[in-house]
């Protein structure tokens, strides 16, 4: 197993060398390989450090090639010794076979290994799987393991173009670890983490959709999973968070306003801004950008902004997120939108032709130019509204 070639068997007795996982299946898709995983099989820890393999830390091993800097893993196998998706022991040795290490993975599409020659090992039928667009399980055993549960919502995501689906029989499994109570040991920044990923896909509502369909999106996010009609195995485009999704999709907007795009719908009476910030360990601009749009839009929608002092508040507000603000409005609310952006900026460009350095080549100064400014703001700001009525 030398060094100079990723892929060479050189130097220990019997180690194979396999490209596993998401680059088998992004290639065999035609999609860019953006990262390359790989496995040994028939090796050592031992084995790998004589030739030159560096370990990292964590708790099983996985050494980092000393040319390239891409990571090979020792086969394992794994067996359930308790709740959560920490809740397992591993075992690895020269004796773990390819086969009980691809077991291990959440769907056959990500469950299939390549050789040295280019030849693909399948055993669970995933290339089959890939042709036909279906998100299955690798074996029964996927139950045990709660963040398959976001994973496989991401992948339906990441894949929503090309028309992917759960099967019927993944879809029972879901089922039954909602039932089970193992969703309760997933951590708050976990599923943030997985819906970011998934947010940032073509395809993101799908992420909800399948968390919907199979109930779990009642223990993650009740708030959101409470306003939905649809709690089919398929989903309802037509929901409204959805739309706001496709939207922002189509926009291409960045991350946070579609993360707030959709927890907007988690906020409740019973699960606050503050506690779902918490929860979902947001950090502190995602968590005051969501604060800062709901008490935005609830004003929006009661027609709050009527004078001059008003929309100098307004102004400010959107001055302090340069753009998502807006991002938001358009996303959510497109129809209010399509009035409102354009008053604002008149409101911005009026506000904008009252400056501070002509008051004081007039003599004014310190507070009374102040109180100056915001008058003349608050005069201009009052004849650009009358010109939008």
């Amino acid at each position: 197993m030398g060094i100079d070639n990723p892929q060479s068997r050189q130097g220990a007795e019997n180690p194979r060398i396999y490209l596993v996982g998401g680059a088998v299946r992004d290639r065999l898709l035609g999609l860019p390989v953006v990262d390359r995983d790989w496995v040994v099989v028939g090796a050592t820890p031992a084995d790998m450090v004589a030739q030159g393999f560096e370990p990292l830390p964590g708790d099983f091993p996985v050494f980092r090639h000393p040319e390239t800097g891409e990571e090979y893993a020792l086969a394992r196998r794994e067996t359930k010794t308790g709740s959560g998706y920490h809740g397992f022991s591993v075992e690895t040795g020269p004796e773990v076979t390819l086969e009980e290490d691809l077991a291990r993975r959440d769907l056959t599409i990500n469950a299939m290994a390549e050789d040295e020659q280019g030849n693909i090992i399948d055993p669970f039928n995933g290339r089959e799987d890939l042709d036909l667009g279906l998100l299955r399980h690798v074996t029964p055993a996927w139950v045990e393991d709660p963040v398959r549960m976001l994973r496989i919502a991401r992948f339906a995501a990441r894949f929503a173009p090309w028309g992917f689906r759960v099967t019927h029989g993944t879809h029972g499994l879901m089922k039954k670890m909602v039932a089970s109570g193992e969703l309760a040991h997933l951590r708050g920044a976990r599923v943030r983490q997985e819906m970011e990923k998934a947010l940032m896909t073509d395809g993101p509502w799908r992420f909800f959709q399948v968390l919907h369909g199979c109930g779990a999106l009642e223990q993650l996010l009740p708030g959101l999973a409470h306003g939905l009609r649809q709690e089919g195995h398929g989903g309802d485009d037509q929901e409204e968070p959805w739309q706001v999704l496709s939207r922002a999709v189509e926009a291409d907007v960045a991350l946070s306003p579609r993360l707030v795009g959709i927890l907007q719908y988690a906020v409740d009476a019973d699960h606050p801004v503050e506690q779902l910030s918490v929860w979902l360990a947001l950090d502190r601009s995602t968590s005051a950008l969501l604060r800062d749009w709901i008490t935005l839009r609830s004003s929006l929608e009661k027609g709050a902004f009527r004078d001059a002092e008003d929309w100098l508040g307004l102004l400010s507000l959107f001055r302090r997120w340069d753009g998502e603000l807006e991002e938001l409005l358009s996303i959510s609310m497109p129809e209010l939108a399509a009035d409102f952006l354009p008053r604002l900026e008149m409101a911005r460009q009026a506000v904008g032709r009252v400056r501070g350095e002509e008051l004081r080549r007039q003599g004014w100064e310190g507070r009374a130019l102040g109180e100056e400014l915001r008058r003349r703001q608050k005069e201009a700001l009052t004849s650009a509204l009358e010109k939008t009525t």
